[in-house]
């Protein structure tokens, strides 16, 4: 059986695979009241939407509030890396390369580098950015797909194989591991890229080899464009959103993932690969297409969306469930600390205008702000909300990697290349720490059965109206 057939087999058996999937829709049903009954923490978060406690980290630090008299305070949102304010760090590396890299140095090693460790780091890590041609014919450009998240995730499993001490979990072996996997993330997914473009839709192949010489910002541009150049605005503007991405807390979805499963004992490209598939999900990682999209829909659909009466109509419409998604939801605005403004935004929204003005893109920028000047208010008035709402980093990492010509497919992957500096520096910090395994409890909720001969045992019909009305079973379709 070839894998074409393995994968459509429910095709020769459709009625069977639908009884089935009524089976599991009806097993897995839990009755919701009973997570208020017994205090579940669903999403690992209270009541109030405050995420629950699980984890020391002197990596970073997200704050949204001050507190006075023991109450919290909304305020403009701060971001610490190793303790030094983000913002101070971008304002110095404004007039430096190479920013991406002192934040990883930061990240992994607690302090900011001189500049002899500075100058011997990045020398480190670029005789690290290489992947052998074995490597890059034998993984990357086997089984291309359009998700490059999942082709990220194949090529560091894989990589697994090309270590000589791969289950060594001392700290000493999983930095020398992280260091080579930071290095070489922007090879996996720029060459899978082209992969996928190549093998999938007929374009030619380009494979270039880095240069020693750039930094991490410089090097994706480079290899990503066939004739390879880029303006000193476009390297500076990725280098600051690689900064931006590199670390957000140790409570995030695909953090939290890489602690749970480094908890565990297991190796680092097990570790990492876990965190990629983390955030590759929509609900994580793939938040910034969904603002794109979003900002499509309104210069397609919205009349007349220069105009604030005729936008703030159209974004209630969104919000009413009338247009675009369906969803509700205006993508890229709230955030489950930031209240004021989160720290990244604004900064990344101030170089989002630089780069508009070179690319003649001022028109898109200003929708951008109005939306975002509209969205907030809308969204507490429609949900009555009392905490503010301001817009996130993803409201305009989208559009400032549009305006840099990265294809849609590279978004999320661009946003893992650079989280894997602070994927790396918990893994370290949990292995430092060594710490228990994490195991949260879930309590059963179910009933307990005698177990019957098969003579015994009663026939059921999923089909029927009184089977599927009994256990809460909606949309699902007979065969």
């Amino acid at each position: 059986m070839g894998a074409e057939e393995f994968l459509n087999i429910e095709e020769e058996h459709k009625r069977e695979f639908s009884e089935l999937l009524q089976y599991c829709l009806a097993s897995g049903r839990i009755d919701q009241n009973l997570y208020q009954e017994y205090d579940v923490k669903r999403g690992l978060r209270d009541s109030s939407g405050k995420g629950v406690l699980t984890g020391l980290t002197e990596i970073s630090d997200v704050v949204g509030y001050t507190y006075e008299d023991g109450r919290k305070i909304p305020a403009d949102g701060q971001l610490f890396f190793q303790g030094y304010n983000v913002a101070d760090m971008v304002a110095s590396l404004e007039k430096r390369k190479k920013g991406f890299e002192e934040v990883i140095y930061t990240l992994l090693f607690g302090r900011i580098p001189n500049a002899r460790q500075s100058a011997m780091f990045n020398d480190l890590l670029s005789d690290m950015m290489n992947l052998n041609n074995r490597f890059i014919r034998d993984v990357v450009m086997k089984a291309s797909n359009e998700n490059i998240m999942n082709a990220m995730q194949r090529c560091v499993l894989t990589l697994y194989t090309y270590d000589d001490n791969p289950d060594n979990t001392s700290v000493e072996n999983a930095l020398r591991q992280s260091m080579q996997l930071i290095a070489k993330m922007p090879l996996i997914a720029v060459y899978s890229y082209h992969s996928y473009r190549h093998f999938r839709q007929d374009e030619n192949l380009l494979i270039k080899n880095p240069k020693k010489e750039y930094s991490f910002s410089e090097n994706i541009l480079y290899m990503l464009r066939e004739d390879g150049q880029f303006t000193e605005l476009e390297a500076k503007v990725l280098d600051i959103a690689l900064v931006l991405h590199a670390e957000h807390g140790g409570g995030n979805n695909s953090t939290f993932t890489n602690h749970v499963v480094t908890s565990s004992g297991t190796d680092t490209y097990s570790a990492v690969a876990a965190s990629i598939g983390s955030l590759k999900g929509p609900k994580h990682g793939g938040a910034n297409l969904k603002v794109q999209d979003m900002f499509e829909n309104i210069m397609e659909n919205c009349p007349d969306w220069e105009n604030e009466s005729s936008l703030r109509d159209y974004l209630n419409d969104i919000l009413d469930k009338k247009v675009f998604d369906h969803a509700g939801l205006i993508y890229g605005m709230g955030h489950a600390v930031y209240t004021l403004s989160d720290p990244r935004e604004v900064i990344l929204k101030r170089y989002a205008k630089f780069l508009a003005e070179e690319k003649g893109k001022t028109r898109e920028f200003a929708l951008y702000e109005k939306v975002e000047a509209i969205a907030g208010e809308l969204i507490m008035h429609k949900r009555k909300l009392f905490k503010p709402v301001c817009a996130n980093v993803d409201f305009y990492s989208g559009f400032v990697y549009t305006m840099l010509g990265i294809p849609r497919e590279l978004f999320t992957p661009i946003f893992a290349i650079s989280r894997m500096a602070g994927w790396s520096a918990h893994r370290l910090e949990e292995l430092v720490n060594a710490g228990k395994i994490i195991r949260p409890a879930y309590r059963y909720v179910g009933h307990h059965r005698p177990y019957l001969e098969v003579e015994d045992r009663e026939e059921q019909n999923p089909f029927t109206e009184e089977y599927q009305r009994k256990y809460k079973i909606k949309s699902i379709k007979n065969a």
